[in-house]
């Protein structure tokens, strides 16, 4: 998918001295995968990743972080758009901004894992794994919520 038009007033950007980590980190504690990140954490990914933040004049109203060696592999992750903006076409030029990035452009792989985005992603070439046997994880659900503990 080629390069998608923003709205009046909106903006992409992966300068990341342009991200605001109350915004991301509010949103992120908030949501289903990250439920009750520490703002240490969410601070400490943001440092070790790409990322690109989606304006409204000025103010940050969206994100999506990429952890790759930008040679072979990317996984795509922390996409969102706040409520109020959502239906624009923001997550469209988002993703398509990411995968535009040149550092990613040629990669053999991209992952990503999403409860109900999929539709969004397909447009960009995702699917779902074909072999899923093949693929394994260490998944710690709820970890960051009280009384859990890194181990």
């Amino acid at each position: 998918m080629d390069a998608v038009s923003l709205p009046e007033g909106y903006a992409i950007s992966s300068d990341s001295s342009r991200l605001d980590l109350d915004v991301i980190h509010g949103f992120l504690a908030q949501s289903y995968w990250a439920k009750a990140i520490p703002r240490e954490i969410v601070e400490h990914s943001v440092r070790n990743s790409l990322c690109w933040g989606v304006y409204h004049e000025e103010r940050q109203v969206g994100f999506a972080r990429v952890i790759s060696d930008r040679a072979t592999f990317a996984y795509l992750c922390d996409v969102f758009i706040l409520p109020d903006h959502r239906g624009k076409g923001l997550s469209k030029a988002l993703v398509a901004a990411v995968k535009a990035y040149p550092e990613l452009r040629n990669l053999r792989r991209w992952m990503l894992i999403t409860v109900d985005a999929q539709g969004l992603y397909k447009q960009f070439g995702f699917a779902a794994v074909p072999q899923p046997e093949r693929h394994m994880e260490i998944h710690r659900p709820g970890m960051y919520l009280e009384g859990q503990t890194p181990s």
